[in-house]
């Protein structure tokens, strides 16, 4: 409950302007965001740059910031809204080294991590979004519609279809419904 409260504290000085307050909650969930913007960007560079961007745009637009509980979700909403423009402009490039690095699916090969990854890839962007909080951030659905504002509804959807879509394309059972 302790770390709770020093982060809802941190939270509150940082949407009040504390620079010194938004750095120590950054260093808290860089892991969490190099991650997902990788997920994202399947390359390191990008995913940095994607992240230093968030990082950027998140400290000029703290102060819109509601609710001190959402602040992991605003600023992964940041993040997709930053990684989802890196790969409209096609700057994510997939390199079988960095994907091998990464290593977040360690019961699979890489020959299966590649085409997991170009599955996902291929799916529409709301669909590649959910599932990529879903099972690699595990976002609750809850969380998941806080952080693309949609409703849980449309979530649980986009989840069952984006499953239906990579099972298809997989042509294997990689994802089962949860």
């Amino acid at each position: 409950m302790e770390d709770h409260n020093i982060t809802n504290s941190l939270i509150k000085k940082a949407m009040r302007g504390n620079a010194e307050a938004y750095g120590q909650l950054i260093e808290n969930h860089k892991d969490y965001l190099y991650r997902t913007a990788y997920l994202y960007t399947k390359n390191e560079q990008a995913a940095l740059d994607a992240v230093g961007d968030c990082i950027l745009s998140g400290f000029q637009s703290i102060k819109t910031l509601r609710e001190p509980a959402y602040f992991k979700t605003w600023l992964t909403r940041i993040l997709l809204n930053v990684a989802n423009d890196s790969f409209r402009k096609g700057k994510n490039l997939i390199l079988t080294n960095e994907i091998e690095k990464a290593g977040f699916e360690k019961d699979i090969s890489i020959e299966e991590r590649l085409d997991l990854y170009q599955a996902i890839e291929n799916l529409p962007e709301k669909y590649r979004s959910v599932i990529i909080l879903k099972y690699f951030n595990e976002l609750k659905v809850s969380e998941i519609a806080y952080t693309m504002d949609i409703p849980e509804g449309s979530v649980k959807a986009y989840l069952a279809r984006a499953r239906k879509d990579l099972r298809i394309y997989l042509k294997e059972d990689y994802f089962y419904a949860n």
